[in-house]
């Protein structure tokens, strides 16, 4: 039976879910998200739209057990409902982010969560928890990043690379810091921060509010890249501050700038910023501020203690590897006593360890450090890979788990409330639990859509390495009934990412609606995804490509052995980002197993990828070169004999289009056919609903003709 004869179950929702999908951003409008507690655990801010069809987003407090709206965009006045004025660094933050929703969609608090501020189309807004409606702040001109100072009376923002301090009582504005020229910002992270360490903010309050720790990021010295719309002619090239592989990176500094007067003088912060190029993470707790700094080479990373007078450092901590410390977000970290929460990695395990003492035993690999309240740490780890937890450790209680359910979960902590949200198999939860109990005192709801498919993995461990595989049949096969299954590999593969999760994500979602359209899809992690210890992600080091493939060929014959309904003379694989490149790299280099590729913004030249990313898996290129030739597949083109379609979005300022646009014309040139499907006005990401929707439907014709039809 294949899914077209007699319209089997489910036929007409398969055919539905592609602009379902699409129309609801992966399912991600509707779900709360963007969890915070205030510090005595009576209120739950978070951000959620009003349903799987709605974009824009609003702002809710849960408390008593009730859930209402303090923000909605479309009852304020003017044109806070529009991003028709949205500034160039929201634009790119929210890029960075891969952030697709309106209205609003981040916020920050005082210390006490009775001010919010938020940012809508470049105005500044304001809200009390405990009284009243929103209110429009006075600013000097379009904001990004708005936080309230802790004592609740001022509000920071960015306008134009320069940082100011609104108060919120006379409404008086001040400059803080201006840029001394167009290629300097103050209070934003520069690019590599925001996409490839993680860090997102570029200004931290003191705890008393007197004082703020400021980076500047001063990008004259980095490679511009100039990005057009070929749609819109008339439009002029963006330029983007991009520092690919090898060149030179932003001049990023700290600097404490005082708010109330006297201001007194700037202090910069001091370190070896030549050895140490890298800002990883920078905070203020109450023991003065905090920051990591790390090598180019990324194998040393130091933790900071500066003083808030003289701007002298003192080093805390080093971490070193001889192939790269890994950042482990939330580190580093301090408790109440002072006390250093940092990760400890051993070949087998990341652990955690507090002032200095290991708290965790062999085989919990730590994920994220969410929270440290007094001396408790609160974190995110998994003993199995296909799994994410959210746990509790205290000089007094030792370790203990609070979520039970399988899925990917984490936390967000004051005041003795913990709310855990993530994936479960069934779909997203955020359950809100009280001090010390293991029952949730109330949920928070979703407003999101089930989908019309639902996902049916079978979790497999394939292969003498175990991967961690999920093979989705469609609801209709049965086995040994007609002829084998056509195969789709669909992995990403790379560092960061797990595909194959104990959880109902988008990407399972999609997987099963091409099982449903006649393939027996296969999602595997291989070497280099994390969740399995720090040896097993840093088998890559020097050679992205090798055993990443060897994995994925591995798990399809692995998968074989356990459903012997699939077809291996029929084998495709998709992929977007890495995994675009690994797909294409499938058909290149092992057209024996893999017969057609469909390969989404596919970095196919690792000199092209910026610095921090590229560099800390296959070094400097300029002292590695061989690393970037076997794991780039540029040179490689005369090698094609399979169908491989490109997708670029050609407004990707990630994975630029000369990527695909470079290794199209190699391939031209070496008389290898070839298909191009260019996504005008398309970032790293598809927003456009129309766009996603019809995208699906295209890959699966192009992977039916490819593979002889279905």
């Amino acid at each position: 039976m294949t899914p077209d004869d007699d319209f089997p179950p489910g036929r007409a929702a398969s055919a539905a879910f592609p602009r379902q999908f699409a129309r609801t951003q992966r399912f991600s409008l509707g779900v709360p998200r963007q969890f915070g507690v205030s510090p005595d655990g009576h209120r739950v801010l978070f951000v959620r739209t009003g349903g799987g069809s709605d974009p824009v987003g609003r702002l809710w407090l849960y408390e008593d057990g009730a859930e209402r709206v303090i923000v909605d965009p479309a009852l304020l006045d003017g044109d806070a409902g529009s991003e028709g004025q949205l500034p160039e660094a929201e634009r790119l933050r929210r890029e960075r982010a891969r952030e697709h929703s309106t209205g609003v969609v981040a916020y920050a608090t005082d210390a006490a969560a009775r001010v919010v501020a938020c940012a809508l189309s470049g105005a500044l807004w304001g809200v009390r928890t405990d009284e009243g409606a929103p209110f429009r702040v006075p600013a000097a001109g379009p904001v990004v990043d708005p936080r309230p100072s802790p004592d609740g009376r001022f509000i920071a923002y960015v306008t134009g690379g320069a940082l100011h301090v609104v108060g919120l009582e006379d409404g008086t504005d001040r400059q803080l810091a201006a840029p001394e020229g167009p290629d300097v910002t103050y209070g934003l992270p520069e690019y590599v921060a925001a996409e490839s360490m993680g860090r997102t903010r570029g200004f931290w309050w003191a705890p008393d509010s007197s004082r703020l720790l400021v980076a500047r990021s001063d990008t004259s010295g980095v490679e511009r890249r100039h990005l057009s719309d070929p749609a819109h002619p008339e439009q002029p090239p963006r330029a983007i501050p991009y520092p690919s592989a090898g060149t030179a990176n932003a001049n990023v500094s700290l600097h404490i700038l005082r708010v109330g007067a006297p201001e007194g003088p700037r202090v910069e912060v001091d370190w070896d910023r030549a050895a140490y190029e890298y800002l990883v993470s920078a905070g203020w707790d109450g023991h003065g501020p905090l920051i990591g700094v790390q090598s180019r080479d990324q194998r040393t990373l130091r933790t900071l203690a500066v003083d808030a007078a003289t701007g002298a450092t003192e080093i805390l901590h080093e971490r070193t590897d001889p192939a790269w410390v890994e950042i482990v977000p939330g580190t580093p970290a301090r408790t109440a006593s002072a006390a250093l929460v940092l990760p400890e990695d051993t070949p087998g395990t990341r652990h955690l360890s507090v002032g200095g003492t290991t708290v965790t035993p062999p085989g919990l690999q730590i994920r994220e450090v969410v929270a440290v309240v007094g001396e408790e740490v609160w974190f995110t780890a998994n003993e199995e890979p296909t799994t994410v937890h959210v746990w509790r450790w205290s000089p007094e209680g030792g370790l203990s788990r609070l979520s039970g359910r399988p899925g990917v979960h984490t936390a967000a902590v004051g005041g003795g409330t913990v709310v855990v949200s993530g994936l479960t198999p069934d779909g997203p939860v955020a359950e809100v639990y009280g001090q010390g109990q293991d029952t949730p005192l109330g949920s928070i709801a979703s407003h999101g859509e089930e989908p019309l498919v639902t996902p049916r993995p079978d979790h497999l461990l394939l292969g003498e390495r175990e991967l961690r595989g999920a093979l989705y049949l469609p609801s209709w096969y049965e086995p040994g009934a007609g002829a084998g299954l056509p195969v789709l590999l669909a992995p990403y593969g790379g560092p960061g990412i797990q595909l194959a999760v104990r959880a109902r994500t988008w990407f399972s979602c999609v997987a099963q609606w091409f099982a449903e359209e006649g393939f027996a899809v296969l999602i595997t992690d291989g070497r280099g995804t994390p969740g399995r210890g720090p040896a097993w992600e840093k088998t890559i080091h020097g050679d992205q490509l090798t055993p990443v493939l060897e994995d994925q060929a591995d798990a399809l014959h692995a998968a074989a052995a356990y459903c012997p309904g699939l077809d291996l003379t029929r084998v495709a694989i998709r992929g977007w980002s890495f995994g675009g490149f690994l797909a294409a790299a499938a058909v290149l280099h092992r057209p024996d197993v893999f017969h057609a590729a469909v390969a989404g913004a596919a970095p196919t030249d690792q000199r092209l990828y910026d610095t921090h990313w590229k560099e800390r898996y296959l070094g400097h290129p300029e002292e590695t070169p061989e690393h970037y030739a076997r794991s780039s597949l540029v040179g490689q083109g005369h090698l094609l004999r399979r169908p491989l379609l490109f997708v670029q979005g050609l407004a990707d300022d990630n994975v630029a289009p000369a990527h695909t646009l470079r290794f199209s014309a190699e391939l031209l040139a070496a008389g290898k056919p070839h298909t191009v499907l260019p996504l005008p006005g398309a970032g790293h990401s598809v927003g456009d609903p129309a766009i996603g929707e019809n995208l699906l439907r295209f890959e699966r014709d192009f992977l039916r003709t490819a593979l002889g039809g279905n």
